[in-house]
């Protein structure tokens, strides 16, 4: 009998060590995310009036994705669909910049010359940007003149710079800049190139992103994690400082911290955001940097509205819907 018993229990032993746990079922890409159970109470009338407010908007397509540092919570709505990254893309530009500081291969005090010619990535040839169709235009009084490549960076994040961009992705290289996407967990992103290289337009060579990429390079620099706190907080303080402020801002609360990159091409119109929220202590208001209450990050991409403010609009509701789904599971 001891035998017997002890073939059992080795046989069932054997069994259960080989024997896979039962994984969840994947989620399909581009459905809405939430986390767990707990959470559906919360987001759910979040998912349906955004997607009420997409409907209603006429948009094309929209990519939305948010990340909660406090809570781990997500809300993901077509969160891999690959947008033209129209400015958005400065953002990586920036983050390869800086890490190249922190690594000493470059210094943000070292001062490059500011010019006015680039090479399309087609076929070489030569090609120059316009004042006019440029949000930054005083910097083309600089030319021949040179700049801190930390002005620059500057320049190309709160005004949206297109000069300051062709001349600062030159240094930091598009495929540098891919590479730390990857290590960051952004998987679909492409920088190819500066902007207005219109041989490269016409032959579909364009920067691309997904809501979901952003959201992850944005997380990285609010964790201050992939280079020095220190230096992410600098990326930040740019961000904060953007002079674009009609989509995600315009759905908050005024005063509210927000450190965020716009984008803007035909019928495309993006904002990428971290959020500090305000927290009610009391009766008396408190901001993140008076609390332990960590940002969110949310990214809107739409694709498909002809009017700017259209779009604006549309990105504005999304991120009031967001801010009051947070402030909501805050209270629950």
């Amino acid at each position: 009998m001891p035998r017997l018993l002890t073939a059992f229990l080795v046989s069932f032993l054997l069994l259960t060590s080989v024997s896979p746990a039962p994984q969840p079922a994947p989620q399909a890409a581009g459905s809405p995310i939430l986390t767990n159970r707990a959470e559906e109470a919360g987001e759910q009338p979040a998912i349906v009036s955004i997607r009420e407010a997409i409907r209603k908007s006429g948009a094309e397509q929209v990519g939305l994705a948010v990340h909660d540092l406090t809570t781990g919570r997500r809300i993901l709505i077509d969160e891999r669909v690959s947008f033209h990254a129209a400015s958005t893309m400065k953002v990586p530009v920036m983050m390869e910049l800086f890490r190249l500081a922190a690594t000493g291969q470059l210094r943000l005090t070292d001062r490059l010359p500011v010019r006015n010619s680039f090479t399309s990535i087609v076929d070489g040839s030569e090609f120059r940007l316009t004042a006019a169709d440029d949000s930054d235009q005083e910097i083309y009084n600089l030319v021949g003149r040179e700049m801190p490549i930390l002005e620059l960076i500057d320049r190309m994040i709160t005004q949206s710079s297109n000069l300051a961009t062709n001349i600062l992705i030159e240094q930091a290289r598009p495929r540098n800049i891919n590479q730390l996407a990857r290590r960051l967990g952004a998987m679909d992103l492409q920088v190819l190139r500066g902007v207005e290289d219109n041989k490269a337009f016409r032959a579909g060579r364009n920067n691309t992103t997904t809501a979901l990429d952003l959201m992850l390079l944005l997380v990285a620099i609010a964790e201050g994690r992939f280079i020095p706190a220190a230096d992410c907080e600098k990326m930040i303080e740019i961000l904060a400082r953007q002079k674009f402020n009609d989509g995600i801002p315009a759905g908050l609360p005024p005063g509210t911290r927000v450190a965020h990159k716009t984008g803007e091409i035909t019928r495309h119109k993006h904002d990428a955001a971290i959020v500090y929220p305000e927290l009610t202590v009391g009766n008396t208001p408190a901001f993140f940097e008076q609390s332990s209450r960590k940002p969110y990050v949310i990214v809107v991409l739409t694709r498909g509205i002809a009017e700017s403010e259209r779009s604006d609009r549309l990105i504005a509701e999304i991120s009031s819907i967001v801010y009051r789904t947070i402030r909501f599971n805050e209270k629950r």
